[in-house]
């Protein structure tokens, strides 16, 4: 018989909380730090999160909400888990960005877009539906906008960093700034922005703005920087590199080009924690983007980082940045190659200390779902550059990671959600040393929705 993980045990967790909550405190008052986080006696939290549908099955625009169980009963087969029925419902207009401590007791959140869009709170973990607002807010909109792209840095849970690009096409006017129909298009001006936040104070920590050049050659020919994510901190934490997108406009037109020759991958390296002085150092292995989409893309591994590309040519990559700060082109780990593949597509990924990591991706022979192209899991060794499906994990057509952002990294053990868009799945554990995979908590979906991963 599956048992339901609101057990006593948890309600008197939650009761227990319950006369302990503490408001949160406006802009302008004191800090208000809160409770402890409820002690968890059967291993870490494991925080599942449940996109709603909105308009269209897996879109994710009906909100996000999440639940919470312990790393014991995530394993556990026979219990199971109702998120869009009894979760705590994340403050953000669409799909939030989520991010969790460490150790799993506190979840960080930044809304997206909307009236709220912009606002940075954070949650002590208590268990279930329980999550306790601590400290204060603050909006970092007048700097980076309300829909911001934002991720954790690996640093002990301190800092947040979130990102835009602005760009405009300039031209010359040719003396006639009346009569657009002589212009001649001259580059597009990408300006970035970045903050970063102090996530323990709720407090800005610095803001720096800075225009993006490629070479003439390449904005002669209408490529620019278009988006930006993901930042990550070097070895020494004294650079921290950003993930680019380019796109290209027609010089003849000023129109978007969409048909134009894909780039070697780029990314710009920024001194920190002044956030000045942008390069832009290029790989000569990939081709295409480094900001990934809504999952943290690269990370810091036994000295290097590790960052995965999307929309290459010949299939996702994972390149390497060595210490000296730019791409180790020795490297070469094609993800088509690895895993007999063509096409491969990386959307989310998380590697252990020890350099295995898990993948989730898509590839040309993915059957086409209700909200999109079928995914899949591959466990990866980033010494041996080997990877591998893991077929212990269903895979139905319908199942849908694009919007993928969370994996739970416990020692050598990695924590994954399944569930096809609009039914149940389970929660999967992989043990990335031996290869063996548990089959844990029951998911309990509802029409239209999924899950985008454990935090």
């Amino acid at each position: 018989m599956k048992r339901n993980f609101f057990s006593i045990k948890t309600l008197a967790s939650i009761a227990m909380a319950t006369g302990l909550l503490a408001s949160c405190s406006s802009d302008d008052s004191p800090i208000d730090p809160g409770q402890e986080p409820v002690e968890n006696e059967d291993g870490r939290w494991i925080t599942v999160a449940a996109a709603r549908m909105g308009e269209n099955p897996g879109d994710g625009n009906g909100g996000t909400l999440i639940y919470s169980i312990s790393s014991e009963d995530a394993k556990d087969p026979s219990v199971y888990i109702e998120p869009f029925d009894n979760g705590f419902i994340v403050p953000s207009n669409r799909t939030a960005r989520l991010q969790s401590s460490e150790d799993g007791s506190t979840i960080f959140n930044i809304s997206y877009a909307g009236d709220t869009g912009g606002n940075y709170t954070k949650y002590n973990v208590n268990g279930g539906q329980d999550f306790e607002q601590t400290g204060s807010e603050i909006s970092i909109a007048p700097y980076v906008g309300s829909a911001p792209r934002w991720i954790k840095l690996f640093d002990g849970d301190q800092t947040g960093a979130a990102v835009y690009v602005d760009t405009e096409n300039q031209f010359d006017d040719n003396d006639t700034p009346d009569d657009t129909s002589d212009d001649t298009y001259i580059r597009t001006e990408a300006t970035m922005g970045i903050v970063t936040l102090d996530l323990q104070n709720s407090a800005i920590k610095e803001f720096q703005e800075s225009s993006l050049s490629l070479s003439e050659e390449l904005e002669a020919q209408g490529y620019y920087i278009g988006r930006i994510d993901m930042p990550t901190l070097n070895a020494t934490g004294d650079k921290l590199y950003i993930g680019a997108r380019i796109s290209k406009v027609n010089p003849e037109t000023g129109e978007t080009d969409r048909n134009g020759e894909v780039l070697n991958s780029k990314t710009i390296v920024l001194d920190y924690p002044s956030l000045e002085n942008p390069t832009i150092i290029t790989s000569e292995v990939g081709k295409g983007n480094t900001n990934g989409y809504r999952s943290i893309n690269a990370f810091l591994v036994n000295g290097s980082v590790y960052q995965a590309n999307q929309g290459d040519p010949n299939g996702s990559h994972i390149l390497k940045i060595g210490a000296n700060n730019q791409y180790d082109d020795s490297y070469v780990f094609n993800l088509d190659e690895a895993l007999g593949v063509e096409d491969a597509y990386i959307l989310a990924w998380r590697p252990t200390a020890s350099g295995k990591a898990v993948v989730a991706y898509r590839h040309a022979g993915s059957a086409e779902g209700v909200a999109g192209a079928q995914g899949y899991f591959a466990l990866v060794d980033l010494e041996a550059k080997t990877a591998q499906k893991i077929n212990e994990i269903p895979y139905s057509e319908d199942f849908y990671l694009f919007q993928y952002q969370g994996f739970v990294v416990d020692g050598d053990e990695v924590y994954v959600t399944e569930a096809p868009v609009g039914e149940n799945g389970n929660i999967y554990v992989i043990d990335t040393q031996t290869g063996e995979v548990t089959k844990g908590a029951e998911l309990v979906n509802v029409e239209g929705s999924h899950f985008i991963g454990a935090f």
